[in-house]
């Protein structure tokens, strides 16, 4: 047996175990743990706990950035900041439609970093949600759907950067274009999968795009009990926060906020905008009797725990993908997508084959930086358009990201909501393979047109 046809097995245990369980961590591990025994035998388990120690070494930022913000969120809810920011836009949420529309407008307004956009605007929505009895299950939607989606369709986020830079370094693109942007720029209007799925899920907060498999039945369970939340998310969501006291003053709430957005958007940086945000609140908490010192930073502490679980199924997902990358996942898919490539189906089929990996790997940014420098000496070689295949590589990035259900984007909309992963993942599954299938039929048509 191959070891991409391997890694095919692994992949589809994993996917089918964790749907019929829900229990999403432990197929991971399970599947990097299978994929040891099959690349080093009786030496799988030293090897694996080396893949994780480096997983964990070069994924150091990412895992500050949650356990920090998580740090944020309970000192923002301890101090009622957000009480008081929720008795404010309530005004403007008085309907449940603006309530869904408003959250859509936020993720438009913070493109600059899909991290920064997922984990504000869920911080700042999330009791607005409960008060109007809409479900979690929509907020995490509305967050992922207008994370990664709005940041590559503009040129100035962190994820323009990344992909300008990556393309750039072909020289099927460099000989075409100016500038690395300049060819990003060319790309944006065929980034077909971004655009649908804002459209649906701008459609979807105006009521005209319907509920659809376990979001209607989400919207179902919230008519017949008046739960926004599962039984299975009651982990998510802890008692200790949800204070009978609603007052509470908002600048408590906006001023570090506005520190976390300014300092985001004006360095790039998310991790020091987190910080500056936690000294801010310092500064006002403290001195301004909120809390003592003491509380502080208990609070800090127990903040950061309470990502403890994103870090897990972040480990255990990235550890899968680098077990994936030594099985040569990528170079398999590929060798099995090349009897059917073609100048016009080129497009199509690099979406298709982003789309694949990045979920199951969890990895869009990863595959991307695999498969860009295959893909784009391929285009050349078989004169199909660059500038679709770019689009389409970002699209199937897109998608895959968007679509998975232990991927980074994922987790983090669902924790921003307070719900689990699976839920979320399975209730914005259809709307994502709407957007899909019109962005594959999109490329086929105009990769015969362009």
């Amino acid at each position: 047996m191959s070891d991409g046809l391997f890694a095919i097995i692994i992949i589809a245990i994993l996917i089918v175990g964790a749907i019929a369980t829900r229990r999403c961590t432990e197929f991971l591990l399970l599947g990097s743990v299978l994929g040891c025994v099959y690349l080093y035998h009786g030496q799988a388990l030293s090897e694996w706990c080396s893949l994780i120690t480096q997983v964990v070494a070069d994924n150091a930022w990412l895992w500050l950035v949650c356990g920090l913000f998580g740090s944020l969120i309970a000192l923002l809810q301890a101090s009622k900041g957000t009480f008081g920011f929720s008795n404010i836009i309530s005004k403007v949420c008085s309907t449940d439609r603006r309530t869904l529309f408003t959250s859509f407008l936020l993720g438009i307004l913070l493109f600059v970093d899909d991290y920064l956009n997922v984990l504000t605007i869920g911080v700042c929505m999330k009791g607005i949600y409960d008060k109007r009895k809409l479900p979690r299950e929509s907020l995490a939607f509305i967050l992922n759907s207008t994370g990664a989606p709005v940041c590559v369709l503009l040129p100035i986020s962190t994820w323009a950067i990344f992909f300008a830079s990556l393309f750039y370094e072909e020289e099927v693109i460099s000989s075409r274009f100016p500038s690395a942007m300049d060819a990003y720029l060319h790309a944006i209007p065929f980034c077909f999968y971004p655009v649908i799925a804002l459209i649906i899920v701008a459609l979807f907060t105006l009521g005209v795009m319907p509920k659809l498999g376990a979001m209607k039945r989400a919207y179902q369970r919230v008519e017949e009990t008046g739960r926004v939340y599962s039984d299975a998310s009651k982990k998510y969501n802890h008692e200790e926060y949800m204070d009978t006291d609603t007052e509470g003053n908002v600048w408590n709430f906006l001023v570090p906020m506005l520190g976390l957005v300014i300092i985001g958007v004006t360095t790039l940086n998310i991790l020091l905008a987190i910080v500056v945000a936690l000294i801010v609140c310092l500064v006002m908490y403290v001195p301004g009797k909120r809390m003592d010192m003491e509380e502080f930073f208990n609070l800090t502490v127990s903040g950061f725990a309470d990502m403890m679980s994103i870090f897990f199924m972040l480990v255990a997902a990235f550890t899968l993908k680098e077990v994936c990358d030594l099985l040569h996942l990528t170079q398999f898919l590929v060798a099995v997508a090349q009897p059917v490539l073609s100048p016009h189906l080129f497009p199509a089929v690099s979406f298709l084959l982003l789309g694949v990996l990045a979920f199951v790997t969890g990895s869009n940014w990863g595959m991307s930086a695999v498969v860009a420098p295959i893909l784009l000496p391929m285009c050349g070689a078989l004169g199909a358009n660059p500038v679709l295949t770019m689009a389409a590589i970002v699209s199937g990035g897109t998608f895959g990201s968007h679509a998975c259900f232990y991927t980074d984007a994922t987790v983090l909309s669902a924790n921003s909501a307070g719900i689990s992963n699976m839920e979320h993942a399975l209730s914005q599954l259809p709307y994502t393979m709407i957007a899909a299938i019109l962005s594959l039929i999109g490329y086929l048509i105009a990769g015969y047109v362009m």
